[in-house]
């Protein structure tokens, strides 16, 4: 067997009052993806901080090729050919995106800066990536998420590594450039480039994985496991050290009530037309569809971030004004968006100024904030729903994926909301805290909120939901019980509805109810 390219052994990091590492053990083989997984706050940021040369180790050793190595800073990591993609993109984005790629190794001759040779590298770079469309000259603000991930794909290509980290390179991307994502790692692992992977996707593991690591709490609780052979049940009981037998609450009987939303005739030029259904207290409606399909779209426009160009939208009887979200907000109506991080959190705020910020006329004393029963307020949600640390005046931006959308949820659970609108509620959450969240949302059903769930995992749809709006091309296609439906008939359904600009197909929305 061939000596591991990368090995880790023993690696202790303290920060103060935290061993975020308390021994692990890592050895990576070139050519192969080494997945590592765990859940938030099982230690991977900082372990593959500490391979990145970001963290300084206080335990262990690191070898390379064989040879004791100290990882001083990170240049010192690029040199020995070890890059790292991260979760949050460490790009520039004023500048263009050829000059992010090769961002401090400027191509030069004789001194000169030789914008040309850079435009036309990156170039070669996005088309092996198989996005030629992203032009070495735009800038790289203006791209969206998934356009800005390859460019930092393109960076690490650029630097011929031996060794990639890619940390939840996914979460950005759709069906299809996750396959693209999947081609290129097989091509770098077919020249003998090693690729850890880090993802909360199972399904993404089996597929792309060769051999796996678990940490928990700090520590590796297993290590070189097949990972298409190992069973994700085992998976998720290293992970979590207990047996989820249930990933899914259990549904109960919706109560027989009035809409408490009703959609009707809902249209947004370009986007979506004639989308119509209603949801009553206590039932989760999960709309299932590709991305682009226009999804997240209706759940904006639904709550007023984007202004219907068609159809109303009423909340217990009451319509609301298009395009307002002062008045969805007053009505009742609450929205996790789906990009957690930048449209639904102040990252640099508290945890207690997140969760009240949508209710802070309930503190306002004299035009002033009283801090006390604000913090008392934002505690009582964090016990509540089990939030980790519960600490209101930590930056919210310190929290894991699970805590974060812990506290979005709590926000909306302090308001009082009637309606919740989730858009990717479990996006870049481990399997643990996804169990925790689907509870969660089970529980606000149960207490009478209507609620409405999107999400690009067609399992999770039919997992939580009571009723499924399949959709495609800005159109709803069908409305069934979610026990009626599997994946397959999703899929064929979009498949069918996909390329087809017809009048939409009736949507039941009870039994014996025509939308």
């Amino acid at each position: 067997m061939t000596a591991p390219l990368l090995e880790m052994h023993g690696i202790v990091k303290q920060f103060p009052g935290v061993r975020a590492l308390d021994g692990v053990d890592l050895d990576v083989r070139a050519g192969e993806v080494h997945c590592l997984l765990g859940q938030n706050g099982a230690g991977k940021s900082t372990l593959i901080k500490v391979l990145a040369g970001a963290h300084q180790p206080d335990g262990g050793r690191i070898s390379w090729r064989g040879e004791a190595v100290q990882l001083g800073n990170p240049q010192t990591a690029l040199s020995l050919g070890i890059a790292t993609i991260y979760q949050e993109l460490d790009l520039v984005p004023g500048l263009t995106v050829a000059d992010n790629v090769f961002l401090g190794r400027e191509r030069s001759r004789f001194g000169i800066a030789r914008p040309a040779s850079a435009n036309k590298a990156a170039a070669e770079l996005l088309a092996r990536l198989g996005h030629p469309e992203i032009r070495p000259t735009t800038e790289v603000g203006s791209l969206p998420a998934a356009s800005q991930q390859m460019v930092s794909m393109a960076r690490a290509l650029s630097q011929d590594a031996r060794l990639i980290v890619m940390d939840e390179p996914s979460a950005v991307l759709d069906n299809e450039e996750v396959e693209r994502l999947f081609g290129v790692i097989r091509d770098l692992t077919r020249d003998d480039v090693a690729v850890v992977y880090i993802s909360h996707r199972l399904e993404e593991i089996r597929e792309i994985g060769d051999r796996i690591t678990v940490l928990k709490d700090g520590r590796t609780v297993a290590t070189g496991l097949p990972a298409r052979e190992t069973p994700t049940r085992k998976v998720i009981e290293l992970m979590t050290g207990r047996d989820i037998e249930y990933v899914f609450p259990p549904r109960r009987p919706v109560p027989e009530a009035e809409p408490l939303l009703e959609v009707e005739g809902l249209g947004l030029h370009g986007t979506f037309s004639g989308v119509s259904f209603t949801v009553r207290p206590g039932e989760v409606v999960g709309l299932a569809g590709l991305v682009g399909s226009g999804r997240s779209e209706i759940l904006e426009t639904v709550y007023g971030a984007r202004r219907a160009t068609a159809g109303t939208v009423q909340v217990a009887g009451r319509r609301l004004r298009p395009g307002d979200v002062g008045a969805s907000v007053a009505a009742g109506v609450g929205l996790a968006p789906e990009e957690r991080k930048s449209q639904g959190l102040l990252l640099g705020e508290s945890v207690a100024r997140n969760i009240s910020i949508s209710s802070l006329a309930r503190f306002a004393r004299g035009g002033f904030v009283a801090r006390a029963a604000e913090k008392a307020a934002a505690n009582e949600q964090v016990r509540a729903l089990e939030v980790r640390p519960q600490d209101v005046e930590r930056e919210v931006r310190t929290l894991s994926g699970g805590n974060q959308q812990k506290v979005v949820l709590a926000r909306w659970l302090l308001r009082d909301c009637r309606v919740l609108l989730l858009d990717e509620p479990t996006r870049g959450v481990d399997v643990g805290a996804r169990s925790e969240i689907y509870n969660l949302v089970r529980g606000l059903a149960d207490r009478g909120v209507a609620v409405v769930v999107v999400s690009s995992e067609i399992p999770e749809v039919l997992g939580l939901a009571d009723r499924v709006l399949v959709v495609a091309e800005g159109r709803v296609l069908a409305s069934e019980p979610a026990d009626a439906l599997d994946e397959h008939r999703v899929l064929d359904l979009v498949m069918e509805g996909t390329g087809h600009r017809g009048a939409p197909i009736p949507a039941t929305t009870h039994e014996g109810d025509v939308a």
